[in-house]
């Protein structure tokens, strides 16, 4: 799902008299949006270690003013969210995460990730797409390699952006540009995928890693 550009309050004003005033919960602003604040609010303060009457004093608002917005009984001038966001010791637009559009998520369950094409298809290479974000997020790409008897060591690979690996299971020496590796389970390797690079040993198989290549922001299929 594509976001939007983070909206609300993203300055103070200079209100040179930060009276708390509370703002019915049916005003523009929407009880969502207080939802939202409200549990940043709270959620940031316990982080910081920092009880009501804590906060509330370090602020400069009521323990009341706190709880209400807390409890999203209320909505906050623009000066009052500066200075809890300036309490909080965080930018005044983390008081809106989350307000702004639904969030994506993939979920894959074990052995059902889609199977893909690659490079490495036509000599026994098995890939299986973990998930994958549209719009602006499509930037990450998981992938379960499988690499079995049927398996040949070609192809090498090379791409904008980096590349994580973690061994899963089996053995095999691994090289990217002038440099091999040998990965047994447990094992990471992170590296420039502008660097050629791919299996040149499969020592024990079956052989099962995770590829997660990280492409910049400017990649397109």
């Amino acid at each position: 799902m594509t976001t939007r550009p983070e909206t609300g309050v993203h300055r103070d004003t200079g209100d040179p008299a930060p009276v708390e005033r509370e703002v019915p919960s049916d005003t523009p602003t929407g009880p969502d949006l207080e939802k939202v604040i409200g549990k940043q609010v709270r959620a940031l303060r316990k982080a910081s270690g920092l009880s009501v009457g804590d906060m509330a004093a370090k602020v400069g608002i009521s323990k009341a003013m706190l709880s209400k917005i807390e409890n999203s009984q209320t909505s906050c001038s623009l000066s009052t969210l500066a200075r809890l966001a300036a309490g909080l010791d965080v930018p005044v637009t983390s008081l809106f995460r989350g307000a702004d559009a639904a969030r994506d998520a993939v979920y894959v369950e074990a052995g059902h990730g889609a199977v893909i094409v690659g490079r490495g298809t036509r000599v026994g290479h098995h890939y299986e797409l973990l998930g994958a974000l549209r719009g602006q997020h499509k930037r990450l790409e998981p992938v379960l390699v499988t690499l079995t008897d049927a398996s040949e060591t070609f192809p090498l690979f090379q791409h904008a952006g980096t590349e994580l690996l973690y061994m899963l299971e089996g053995v095999m020496v691994y090289g990217h540009g002038e440099a091999e590796y040998t990965l047994r389970p447990g094992d990471s390797l992170l590296l420039d995928g502008e660097g050629l690079h791919g299996p040149n040993d499969l020592v024990r198989l079956p052989i099962r890693f995770l590829a997660v290549t990280a492409y910049p922001d400017h990649h397109e299929d």
